[in-house]
């Protein structure tokens, strides 16, 4: 496993298991009377659970995590009609005032409509698979457990959410539409609880101003879903009476986006104070693959083996590229497409050994690209995994078919050398610790490519893979490939003793003794 994921440590009234637990008991408080205080902390509790799983189903690809989410939406769904029929009656009393004709009306359609919700809220509650929930809340806190809960990789997912949070607020206070308010509060709310979640030192020192705006975003939303409930009542008897209900919701809300200007626009908004505190450049790109690793290492079952291909790999990359025999590819940068290629390349065997190199692109080429690294390279990166083994590419096939042809050439060149890199390593014992390419001046009138393998040996099991895994490399370099043993370099100790004996014999480095 990668480093960052070391266990978290966390308050005893916090974590997932403590919600998920949550969430049962209170099922049994909402369920005695559907009052709005239960129905509010059930939905708490339920989506504590969900953003917690939506963070870390980021790195963990378990299909639990999913079901779990799902599941809880559908009764967080389920109960939202009859909060908001709680929560608007709180507004209507809000601006009550002597004699209006308005509160009354309005009330007695919300009440209403609040005996209604409630039997759909029971049903919901019926259909509930509790069994199931206690079933998660066991496996599910113990994977949690292996992410470290304040670690890089919650910093980068914490940029995600502020970079899409912040193009809402962008879009927000242009159009100042109801549904782009509404957007933003979503947005907003996903920073906010990977923050809450995940990320404790910067929750102490932002959770108020967090909560602060989310109140004030969800204020913004009540009065907006108030005014179009209130017209679809037709609780208006003239034109007055409704010109002043509108008047006071719009002042209350203008008052609270006012409110939301003053902390989030400007050079010293809250979010440059966030984004100073995330990384960026080299830093970012770094933890993005530091995230890509750590989802491959929940998969790979040997992602020691993946990692140690990757470095071969890249050698023989290099080794090519600096000998001249590699051409001009088109990628932006196909020398970190082929490190993801081949870090990825066994993530298929998460579905079984058969097939797992289709299964492999399946996985890669579904996955969202984190922050930092390139789409179109992480997904040209999962077809060059495909061909890690099996058939060669064809253009018959259909995850090749679709390439141009300077993608087929850079496809065929990085899949060539990552079945190479992996047949060194077939035995999965890290024996060939370094590649190199010999020099073309040495082998020009032979015309071979000759790759010196540092732990080789011919007599090895894995020389038979080998040599049927150079066989790509020998298409598109259109010359043999010849391996070699690579003879171990003298190391320095080795040296100072031959100095010795030398010595001894009164003779200088180099000269043959007497």
């Amino acid at each position: 496993m990668p480093t960052d994921a070391t266990a978290i440590s966390a308050p005893q009234k916090s974590g997932l298991a403590f919600w998920m637990e949550r969430v049962l008991e209170e099922c049994d408080r909402a369920s005695e009377s559907f009052a709005p205080d239960p129905v509010h902390d059930l939905r708490v509790a339920l989506r504590r659970c969900r953003s917690m799983a939506d963070g870390l189903m980021a790195m963990d690809p378990d299909p639990a995590w999913k079901q779990m989410k799902k599941a809880g939406k559908r009764l967080f769904s389920r109960l939202g009609d009859l909060r908001d029929a709680q929560v608007m009656q709180e507004w209507t009393h809000h601006f009550d005032s002597p004699g209006d004709p308005v509160t009354s009306k309005l009330l007695e359609i919300l009440v209403f409509r609040e005996s209604q919700w409630k039997q759909e809220a029971a049903q919901a509650l019926q259909d509930f698979d509790r069994k199931q929930w206690r079933k998660w809340s066991a496996l599910l806190p113990r994977r949690a457990a292996k992410l470290r809960a304040g670690g890089a990789i919650f910093k980068h997912l914490a940029l995600e959410r502020w970079t899409a949070a912040h193009e809402l607020h962008r879009q927000a206070l242009r159009n100042r539409s109801q549904a782009s308010f509404h957007q933003l509060r979503i947005g907003l709310k996903r920073f906010r609880y990977i923050v809450e979640n995940f990320l404790p030192e910067q929750h102490a020192a932002w959770g108020a101003d967090l909560k602060t705006l989310q109140d004030c975003l969800g204020e913004i939303h009540d009065l907006d879903v108030l005014w179009v409930t209130a017209q679809q009542a037709a609780v208006f008897p003239d034109a007055e009476t409704r010109a002043r209900w509108h008047g006071r919701i719009q002042a209350d809300r203008a008052s609270r986006v006012e409110r939301y200007r003053e902390k989030m626009v400007g050079t010293g908004s809250l979010w440059q104070v966030w984004r100073t505190t995330l990384p960026s450049g080299a830093r970012m790109e770094s933890i993005a693959l530091q995230r890509l690793k750590l989802w491959a290492s929940f998969l790979d079952p040997d992602f020691k083996h993946s990692t140690h291909v990757a470095r071969l790999a890249l050698q023989l990359y290099d080794g090519l590229a600096a000998r001249g025999y590699l051409p001009t590819l088109a990628a932006p940068n196909p020398r970190e497409t082929l490190r993801l290629a081949a870090l990825l390349h066994d993530v298929g065997r998460a579905k079984g050994d058969q097939g797992h190199h289709k299964a492999t692109h399946r996985l890669i080429v579904r996955l969202a690209p984190p922050l930092g690294i390139d789409g179109s390279s992480l997904k040209l990166a999962g077809i060059v995994a495909r061909y890690h083994r099996g058939a060669l590419p064809q253009a018959r096939q259909a995850s090749f078919a679709g390439l141009s042809t300077p993608q087929r050439q850079d496809v065929q060149w990085l899949a060539a050398i990552l079945r190479l890199a992996n047949a060194f390593d077939a035995e999965r014992d890290s024996r060939v610790q370094r590649l190199e390419v010999g020099s073309p001046a040495l082998e020009k009138e032979n015309g071979f490519i000759v790759v010196r393998a540092q732990g080789y040996s011919p007599r090895d099991r894995s020389a038979e893979d080998i040599a049927a895994a150079r066989h790509l490399l020998e298409i598109v370099c259109r010359r043999p490939v010849m391996v070699k043993t690579m003879r171990p370099r003298p190391t320095s100790q080795g040296t100072a003793i031959k100095r010795r004996k030398s010595a001894s014999w009164g003779t200088s480095p180099g000269q043959p003794a007497r």
